[in-house]
């Protein structure tokens, strides 16, 4: 059941599933909380009470909305996760991973943990060796379009950049549903306002963590010519000990919605660990 949270500027839709410890899931942009639909009924059998969000301008969430950074976003979260008595796990995708990153940092008591998945979380740079790599030059041009001209059939197209090989079993309801979405007004706003935002305020904040942190890259993900070094570069700028990286092959920019059993004994072998840590 779709519930709403009025925060300044706007309203969040969410909904929660299971009791148990609070663990909130919050997508990537040009998406909504429908890309975790495999991932919250197994941490709800796992005994977590599990929010999955849409973030601003996105999904079921208003529209109108006065910022699209990260900081803002992050605010959201901290709002929800608040508002459901946390504290909480903040999973982030993309965009809401380096979110993510700034909750925690923010508010240490509010963020037990988190779980960024293909995170956007450091100021980002093109290098000439770079281009050389097909699928990222692929990827790279398809969201420069999209962000240039908010063109729907350009996402679509990067979409299929992004989920390379392994589709899943819904995958045509699962675009339709994306296309009806962004066909709203102001929803291709959001996603063009995203994709302007940089990671920097993110990356920033990197060092300022004090939770434990689990990092997740597919191996072919298109958004970075190598998905491994910059996993690695954000466990490095984080504290040492706190964070960890795992690489799922054959996954794009969308692991948890390629491989979400992969993803979800990831996350709950980690979570397992952080319980064991107390």
């Amino acid at each position: 059941m779709t519930e709403y949270l009025a925060v300044d500027g706007g309203a969040l839709a969410y909904e929660v599933t299971g009791t148990g410890p609070l663990v909130v899931l919050a997508h990537g942009m040009g998406d909504s909380r429908a890309a975790y639909r495999a991932v919250v009924p197994e941490l709800a059998a796992a005994g977590y009470r599990v929010a999955a969000v849409d973030l601003r301008g996105c999904g079921e969430s208003s529209v109108d909305w006065p910022a699209w950074s990260r900081t803002a976003i992050a605010g959201d979260l901290l709002a929800l996760v608040r508002h459901l008595g946390g504290p909480a796990v903040l999973v982030g995708h993309s965009v809401s991973g380096g979110a993510a990153t700034i909750a925690a940092a923010r508010e240490p008591g509010v963020i037990s943990a988190v779980v960024e998945l293909a995170p956007f979380t450091r100021a980002q740079s093109v290098r000439l060796g770079d281009l050389r790599v097909k699928r990222f030059r692929q990827g790279m041009l398809r969201l420069l379009g999209t962000g240039l001209f908010g063109s729907l059939p350009l996402w679509r197209s990067y979409l299929d950049v992004a989920y390379p090989g392994v589709k899943p079993a819904d995958w045509d309801e699962r675009l339709g549903r994306v296309d009806s979405l962004l066909r709203e007004p102001g929803r291709m706003k959001a996603v063009r306002g995203m994709g302007r935002s940089t990671p920097a305020d993110a990356g920033a904040q990197l060092g300022n963590v004090r939770c434990p942190v689990l990092v997740v890259m597919g191996t072919l993900d298109p958004d970075w010519a190598d998905p491994h070094a910059e996993g690695a570069a954000i466990v490095e700028a984080l504290p040492p000990g706190l964070g960890r990286l795992e690489m799922i092959d054959g996954a794009g920019h969308y692991p948890h919605d390629q491989f979400p059993d992969r993803v979800t004994a990831l996350v709950l072998g980690f979570l397992g660990e952080k319980a064991a840590r107390g």
